[in-house]
């Protein structure tokens, strides 16, 4: 099974090699690799060619495409649009893979004949503390239970629904609408992928929380038919990260 792995970058200059690198320790050669770059006036694409004589002596074809964007999820669309595997991941710049990741969810595929697939993700704070946080299937939808960095989905099916292009979380919404459409989802019991905490749907203020907890609650669930009751979710989650960080 082929895979496609597209990693989005703006001004990631810092760390778009840490990313690259994880892709090319892949136990799996069977892949392609995207970098869809927003016009970067840094030296992101510079730091990424200097990659490509690697990828080369490894099999991986590797595309480095920059040029503006309007948006994270307008260039994940671009890239899915580009991806010529049976199945895609989406590892953004400045999170990484497990060395299995790959290879894993090719498996999951092959063995479950699944739509989408997603697994345990290590999550870093910015005081150097990690923690675990696990990949469930429930009936009651919280993005507690998922995570977007080990996520791999049929490319046919990414590229009949590309991202909405809404609000901050048009990832989540992607995944409920797979729930809402009945996809064959499973998980994999182990963790495929390390995120940073720090980001967009991190920063810790009043009027960011604002922001994502209605952007969550519109575009996630009640754009995908949710109960109105999953406003306090979003209220709980927003909560959590302005009193825990």
């Amino acid at each position: 099974m082929r895979a496609s792995i597209i990693t989005i970058a703006y001004n990631s200059e810092n760390c778009i090699g840490f990313t690259m690198e994880s892709v090319l320790d892949q136990s799996w050669d069977d892949m392609e690799y995207l970098i869809i770059d927003g016009n970067s006036s840094d030296k992101t694409v510079e730091k990424a060619e200097s990659y490509r004589e690697a990828f080369l002596k490894k099999g991986i074809p590797l595309r480095i495409v920059s040029e503006p964007d309007q948006g994270i999820y307008d260039a994940m669309n671009k890239g899915i649009a580009l991806a010529e595997g049976e199945i895609i991941g989406i590892l953004n710049s400045g999170d990484a893979y497990e060395p299995d990741a790959v290879k894993t969810a090719c498996q999951v595929f092959e063995k479950e004949g699944c739509d989408l697939m997603f697994a345990h993700i290590r999550m870093h704070r910015r005081d150097g503390g990690t923690y675990i946080k696990r990949a469930r299937l429930r009936k009651f939808q919280t993005s507690r239970d998922w995570n977007h960095p080990t996520t791999f989905v049929k490319a046919e099916i990414y590229k009949q629904t590309p991202f909405r292009r809404l609000g901050i979380h048009d990832d989540y919404g992607f995944y409920l609408q797979m729930v809402k459409q009945g996809r064959r989802i499973v998980t994999a019991d182990r963790v495929l992928a390390d995120f940073y905490l720090g980001g967009a749907s991190n920063r810790r203020s009043l009027k960011e929380a604002a922001k994502r907890i209605r952007d969550r609650y519109l575009y996630c669930y009640r754009i995908n038919g949710f109960s109105r009751w999953y406003l306090f979710e979003c209220i709980a989650i927003e909560a959590a990260k302005l009193l825990l960080g």
